[in-house]
């Protein structure tokens, strides 16, 4: 049964596109459209109407008949949630195409042992000051196995997790709270409405809470690019005399640590693998995103930078936060 329906709408499809759009035909689809939205809006509810599959299916036939001007004038049924939600699936499909595993058959490389995580835990646990590389050279030597400092910074972030010392404030908000001129920068990723990504460099205000600026770079990001955001947020401000960042590789380019020796500003490195020592960036991105970026679509670079910029004029003047005393 299935067979026959599919190959009856695939009948359907190559015969609308045929005849393609214009003429008699398209102006008889665009009725029939009109109609059956018509059917669908005029429903005794007082709520958004559940399109059935066979309400989506003669919608997206009578479409097919229709030019793309049209198209955007008789497109009643479609709200922006809708929209957001496709795009946001666009994007997962995106990344899972990109980052899975073609062949699912097949099982993947086994990972280490029970007794290997244990080993490089406890040995973590007795000595704190041990980084990764003496912890792989100390288990390759005593088990006779070969592993390396990438394997062993994993399983320390999976399975070392490290303990609560209290509530207290972290370093980056003592020394925030100290010194008048410490601003904090992160990076993340979006995607534009046709799917491209885009970089966006965040800088804020470590003492006020108020953002200094953004800057957008549509393709890969590397040393020089990222001087380059970096000194455009900066143009024609005084630049801070500390910048806190975490670890990300982005952050190690050279260019970058030439750049801010030239600027004469002290780089601060958040602690691993930790958010908390980097509260604030991290929780203006994810207000940034729950509140903002969610809610829209954009083109472009020059778009997205456009709209980035009425989002910092609402948040440092408008949006209630300690910068504005609550």
């Amino acid at each position: 049964m299935n067979i026959i329906f599919f190959l009856f709408a695939s009948l359907l499809t190559s015969v609308a596109k045929l005849l393609g759009p214009g003429g008699t035909k398209a102006l008889l689809a665009e009725n029939l459209l009109l109609k059956q939205q018509l059917l669908v809006l005029t429903r005794a509810r007082q709520r958004a109407p559940n399109l059935s599959s066979t309400h989506r299916v003669l919608l997206a036939y009578f479409s097919l008949f229709l030019t793309p001007r049209r198209m955007a004038k008789v497109a009643v049924c479609i709200q922006p949630a809708t929209l957001l939600k496709f795009h946001q699936w666009l994007v997962c499909r995106k990344y899972q195409r990109l980052f899975s595993s073609q062949n699912r058959t097949k099982p993947g490389p086994k990972g280490p042992s029970a007794a290997l995580i244990r080993a490089i835990v406890d040995l973590k646990r007795r000595n704190p000051r041990f980084g990764c590389p003496r912890i792989a050279l100390i288990i390759s030597r005593t088990f006779g196995i070969t592993i390396d400092q990438h394997l062993v910074r994993r399983v320390l972030l999976k399975h070392d997790t490290p303990e609560s010392r209290g509530d207290g404030p972290s370093w980056l908000t003592f020394l925030g709270q100290m010194k008048d001129s410490l601003w904090s920068v992160d990076l993340f990723r979006c995607e534009s409405i046709t799917l491209k990504s885009h970089w966006v460099l965040v800088v804020m205000d470590q003492f006020t809470r108020r953002l200094i600026g953004f800057g957008v770079q549509p393709e890969v990001v590397d040393g020089r690019a990222l001087c380059q955001m970096f000194n455009t947020i900066i143009a024609g401000k005084e630049p801070p005399r500390h910048l806190s960042s975490d670890h990300d590789p982005l952050f190690t380019f050279h260019r970058w640590q030439a750049n801010l020796r030239i600027l004469e500003v002290k780089e601060i490195k958040s602690i691993p693998a930790v958010p908390l020592s980097h509260p604030f960036v991290e929780r203006l991105i994810g207000t940034l995103r729950r509140e903002f970026l969610d809610h829209l679509l954009f083109w472009n670079a020059g778009d997205l930078e456009r709209k980035l910029e009425d989002f910092q004029h609402y948040y440092n003047r408008h949006r209630v936060h300690a910068s504005l005393g609550g």
